[in-house]
């Protein structure tokens, strides 16, 4: 792959004038680039992102989107070879032995037995034999022992010493035995990838051994439609990447200009318009509050410039001087206007062809200084260039099919936010297809205007960190640390920064299932996540093989998130739903699909089959289906779920011959997020999803029966998602408590229709997104963006650095492990087990395969330092936004 943008030119990454760039023009420090700092005159500013919500709107609540902006300093030098500096978390997890998990003393001088598979397959079956001994036992035996594992004399007492020292023994190899267990997960690659201890000593050889390998904070690129749509809709998540370190570049596809009036609503009726230094204010506020979470100071200085685009236009690039690997890309296209009604000139124009090409909105002040205008395709392969120039594995976008409200038909997300979501569809897919020397990528979808109709996912402190940086975007001190005549930041929501409680939330529209890590009848595991828009499989064979993958799947247009189910006869099914583009705007169409094993345990599947979608038309409810949720009942019979445009229940059972039935309607109203199924003791299945205010759920009166009505649980209001297991003879959901994070429980029982038991609050660390739940482990993310996890009732929750795109999944490996996995911002798979017995802990996370970076990436270049250079002139009127670019 280039690394360029694959303008008509070719970037030199030393900064050698080739009339290159993205372009044909030169990359800042070829330009005599200048630092952008807040307090000097003649700023320049890049273009701001577009936001009808910027005006107050009548309607729905969430359709009034107000956005702020906290002015920010730029200095900007090569965003490639910035973007792509990958600074490693400090650790992935405390160095801890594994023999230290298992409660021994010291790790095991010379660990050979679990090298061999025979050995670890043996030890398996010692866990899960001393799994069902008796847990008061253990318990006793734990107190028995001093510090150094011996019995004290006192609890010892006269007890034979030939039974002493068989009891000794028996529990020394119990420990090192569930250290081994802990270890079977851990196999694959085991000696590029392990990440155990960094400085326990090998006592075979006198020798340390080698370090861990460093864990890859991946790089991440968001796209959004306006600027402040990261802020509402993607933070915590931004704040969290640049926190770890993580390269990190933000596109904004429109200026979001508005109505061009800066003010709030005491002043909007007596300030002139003025779009161009509008979408500049925004810009300012989107630095200062980059600069705040990124440096602390909203004024740290930002270096910009001008780069030629693949798609034939000009954009400008912000770098941020003391975190070289934040950057901002401003494209500066005209934004819609107005959330639902009809705006030819806008990305849902161009997407339906109603305007065959797109202006800019040039912000005032930006050192752009030609207008252009793009066709649809050059909106994708501008897109494209910027994805080949970053090369990022974990790619953020808004959520590309919102619904619409059910009584008034109108989108419930700005059109600006799902159309440029499916810009980026269209770019993600070929820029997959076509380019090779790139690393995998996931993509996360992020839900927009529903957050507010929805229960708070953020406890306080997540939520006020997150509106405070929302007021520096909005600029509420009013200072003029930007020195600009335009303002230094959105005035538009000042009187509101939180918006419609948009600042309580953040809800992610798909890849929520915890359902995609599955085990064999032979203790083998599998994974699967979309990768390039593939579904990518990790296999390991037995409790002990060594892993395989990612291999992807044949078949493109998968979105994030897949479940998996086990069939009668031990295949595994893989669902999901794929988008697919046709020659019509109108064939823009999502459906639910799926893959089946040959053979049990076999890596070859068969090929993806269509279950189609209950939507008739993409006009109708902007194909507005879940993920599905999948299960097995009692009698073999298959069934898939999703949540339909209208918010009510839909769903295909198998039939006995193989077909599959038409899509029945099961009821239920103000479903939100995807559904969660499972079945109970008896083979009876049930299903259950989120209102607004509850949860309501269906059940199977006997295994092989349809689904009954819809039933009110009474539980409390929940965030989305749910997970739902079938253990303790009914099915265990798992929700997080609004406002807090705390991770909730109930047990629901069928016999006789649903019925609710044991609600219990497990507590966590302030968390949101999915809970997933296998054994005595449960797990999910926390404050901060990386996992927790318990690993038994009345434990304290643990927090491992790692960070993940989606949802964690787990599954039982036999009788008596746990294995936990999650795909990392690096997009690449990490496992862990435990051992399914009190006081038991989650071995060293193992990364599978090796690290996802392409072959080479361009070397570093430090920005120039932001007292060097004078300050950048601001474009001339003679030289701005006046002839069209070629």
């Amino acid at each position: 792959m280039s690394d360029s943008w694959q303008g008509p030119g070719a970037w030199d990454p030393q900064g050698a004038s080739t009339g290159s760039g993205w372009g044909q023009q030169a990359w800042p420090s070829e330009q005599g680039q200048q630092p952008y700092r807040a307090a000097q005159q003649g700023r320049q500013q890049p273009y701001p992102a577009q936001d009808a919500q910027q005006q107050p709107y009548q309607g729905h609540p969430q359709e009034q989107h107000a956005h702020a902006h906290p002015p920010q300093q730029h200095v900007y030098a090569h965003p490639p070879q910035q973007v792509h500096q990958a600074d490693p978390q400090a650790e992935l997890a405390e160095p801890q032995a594994t023999a230290e998990h298992a409660e021994v003393p010291e790790a095991p001088e010379a660990p050979a037995a679990p090298a061999a598979p025979e050995a670890e397959a043996v030890a398996a079956a010692e866990v899960e034999a001393e799994a069902e001994t008796s847990g008061s036992r253990r318990q006793a035996r734990r107190r028995a022992r001093g510090k150094d594992g011996a019995r004290s004399g006192a609890r010892g007492g006269a007890r034979p010493r030939r039974r002493r020292r068989a009891g000794l023994v028996k529990v020394v190899a119990f420990c090192v035995v569930t250290a081994l267990g802990g270890l079977l997960l851990l196999r694959g690659n085991e000696l590029l990838d392990r990440l155990g201890p960094s400085t326990a000593p090998d006592k075979a050889a006198g020798t340390p051994t080698p370090a861990p390998e460093p864990p890859d904070p991946g790089r991440v690129l968001q796209v959004i439609a306006h600027p402040d749509d990261d802020l509402y809709f993607m933070n915590p998540d931004l704040r969290y990447s640049i926190s770890a370190g993580s390269p990190v570049t933000s596109v904004y596809l429109t200026s979001g200009e508005a109505d061009g009036i800066n003010a709030g609503s005491a002043k909007a009726a007596t300030t002139k318009p003025d779009k161009p230094a509008y979408a500049e204010a925004r810009q300012n506020g989107i630095r200062a509050a980059y600069a705040k979470m990124a440096t602390g100071d909203r004024g740290s200085p930002w270096t910009r410039t001008v780069v030629p685009t693949k798609g034939g236009g000009h954009a400008e690039v912000d770098v941020l001087v003391a975190k070289p690997q934040v950057n901002l890309v401003w494209l500066q296209l005209r934004e819609a206007g107005t959330v639902y009604d009809n705006a030819p000139n806008s990305l849902h124009g161009l997407w339906d062809g109603k305007v065959p090409r797109l202006d800019s909105m040039l912000a005032s002040g930006t050192p752009v200084t030609q207008k252009f205008s793009y066709s649809k395709d050059q909106v994708v392969q501008t897109l494209v260039g910027i994805l080949e120039q970053y090369r990022p594995t974990t790619v953020r976008s808004q959520d590309p099919t919102p619904g619409r409200y059910p009584d008034t038909k109108r989108y419930t997300d700005h059109q600006d936010h799902f159309y440029g979501a499916r810009f980026v569809q269209l770019a993600t897919a070929a820029y997959a297809k076509d380019v090779t020397d790139r690393p995998h990528f996931a993509v996360q979808n992020y839900a927009g205007y529903i957050n507010g109709s929805l229960p708070s996912a953020l406890d306080p402190d997540e939520a006020k960190e997150k509106l405070d940086i929302l007021g520096t975007y909005a600029w509420l001190d009013r200072q003029n640390h930007c020195n600009s005549p335009a303002g230094c930041g959105d005035l538009k929501i000042s009187d509101q920064p939180g918006g419609n409680r948009w600042s309580d939330s953040i809800n992610y529209a798909r890849g929520t299932s915890t359902d995609w890590l599955t085990s064999d009848a032979q203790q083998g595991l599998w994974a699967f996540k979309v990768l390039d828009g593939q579904v990518a499989v990790w296999h390991r064979a037995g409790p002990a093989g060594r892993w395989k993958g990612p291999d992807l799947l044949p078949g493109t247009g998968m979105d994030p998130g897949v479940s998996t189910v086990t069939l009668k006869d031990g295949r595994i099914a893989v669902f999901g739903t794929r988008t697919s583009f046709g020659v019509k705007p109108t064939d823009y169409k999502r459906e639910v699909v799926h893959v089946v094993q040959k053979q049990p345990g076999a890596e070859e599947f068969t090929e993806w089959q269509s279950l189609g979608t209950p939507e008739t038309a993409d006009e109708n409810w902007t194909s507005d289906i879940s993920a599905p949720a999948v299960s097995v009942d009692g009698t073999g019979q298959l069934a898939a779920y999703v949540r339909d445009g209208a918010a009510g229940l839909r769903g295909r059972v198998q039939q006995a011959d193989g077909s599959w039935g038409p899509w029945e309607k099961y009821g239920g109203t103000d479903l939100h997020g995807s559904p969660a199924t499972a079945t109970d003791g008896t083979g009876r299945r049930m299903v259950f999803a989120a209102t607004s205010k509850s949860v309501v759920g269906w059940t199977q009166p006997t295994p092989g029966a349809p689904l009954g009505q819809v039933t009110a649980t009474g539980l409390p209001d929940t965030t989305l998602p749910l997970t739902a297991d079938g253990r303790e003879g009914g099915v265990r959901l798992w929700f997080r408590k609004p406002g807090s994070g705390n991770v909730r429980t109930a047990l629901i029982t069928g016999e006789g229709g649903l019925k609710v038991s044991q609600m219990t609050d497990l507590g966590g660390l302030q968390g949101f997104g999915s809970v997933t739940a296998s054994g005595h482990v449960l797990a999910g993310r926390t404050a901060g963006g990386q996992l927790g996890s318990e690993a038994g009732s009345g434990r304290p929750w643990e927090r491992s650095p790692l960070m993940f795109v989606g949802a964690p999944s787990s599954t039982m490996t036999g009788k008596s492990l746990v294995s936990l996995a999650v795909v990392g911002l690096d997009a690449r798979l990490y496992v862990t087990s435990s051992a399914d017995v009190p006081n038991a802990h989650l071995a060293p996370w193992q990364p599978v395969g090796p690290r996802n970076a392409p072959p080479s990436l361009p070397s570093p270049v430090s920005p120039p330092p932001a007292s060097s250079p004078s300050p950048a002139s601001p474009a001339s009127p003679a030289s701005g936004p006046g002839s069209a670019a070629p």
